[in-house]
């Protein structure tokens, strides 16, 4: 499937703005299922300075850009055409005991670093007892994770309203409401508790006729487990799915810090405002 992209942030200031440093994670990644045929990014106003593209550590390309002259609002605009091959399908009970991967069995330097505390997934007693029922001994670790997720899915609210980028993931377990954001890191909160390493997933869900899929036309987050003989496995715990071709990723890393879509450094501005529009279309064929 091709999809057509369109991601808008735009922000709005109370004071004009001499200057602002950027760094943008809006680049489609290519790997094993996915191919970004074309992509640009485009800044308003004109006459933004960008820096050559570059790769972070976990392998997203990120974009750097400086907004110079005074300016009371900046729109910065992906727009891209994304080709999403289907997932295989995966036998959740065909995979190595969860603890394989807790005491490290199978897994690499590179993903070991995913088991470990990051700036909003902090592992806690609390998340590890939350967890708790779904890992008994010796469960295949694919149906492990797949229970976590569903009952996430089944014992949290949707709401918008009721969180923040930085609410505490143990405030997000006492109230259960939150958005696709909190249950990615709820998800790999409860994940690294048991000693599973669990990454932080960007990008965008396309409902194309699933009127049930919560998360489309806006920023989607979901998490990959990794799971020794058989690589990083993706669980969307919003919409209690294993991620296929409707799901677009853009990037990831240990949480959304690590991948915010826009960030910056501004001198000045005052008070600002921040919107953020998403379309996301498949191309007939």
């Amino acid at each position: 499937m091709i999809y057509a992209l369109r991601h808008t942030t735009r922000y709005d200031y109370s004071e004009t703005v001499p200057i602002c440093y950027n760094r943008a994670h809006l680049t489609p990644r290519n790997d094993g299922k996915q191919r970004a045929i074309d992509r640009r990014i485009r800044v308003t106003p004109a006459g933004a300075v960008f820096a050559a593209p570059r790769v972070d550590m976990f392998g997203n390309e990120v974009t750097y850009f400086t907004v110079q002259g005074p300016h009371h609002s900046m729109e910065v605009t992906l727009e891209a055409r994304v080709e999403v091959a289907p997932s295989a399908y995966i036998d959740l009970n065909d995979s190595p005991a969860w603890e394989t991967a807790a005491q490290g069995e199978g897994v690499d330097a590179g993903a070991r670093q995913f088991a470990y505390d990051s700036k909003f997934v902090v592992p806690s007693p609390l998340l590890r007892a939350y967890a708790a029922p779904s890992f008994p001994t010796g469960r295949p670790l694919l149906a492990a994770a797949s229970d976590l997720t569903a009952r996430i899915h089944r014992d949290f609210t949707y709401d918008p309203a009721a969180t923040t980028v930085s609410t505490p993931l143990d405030e997000v377990l006492r109230d259960r409401r939150g958005v696709c954001q909190d249950f990615a890191h709820l998800a790999i909160g409860c994940l690294r508790s048991m000693g599973v390493p669990a990454r932080y997933v960007s990008g965008y869900i396309c409902a194309g006729g699933a009127p049930h899929l919560t998360g489309a036309q806006a920023s989607h987050a979901w998490l990959s487990v990794f799971c020794p003989e058989r690589g990083w496995i993706d669980f969307d715990p919003t919409n209690n799915m294993v991620p296929s071709d409707r799901h677009i990723t853009l990037a990831w890393g240990r949480d959304y810090d690590d991948v915010s879509p826009v960030r910056g450094v501004v001198l000045g501005g005052g008070e600002h405002t921040i919107s953020v529009a998403v379309s996301v279309t498949p191309e007939a064929g």
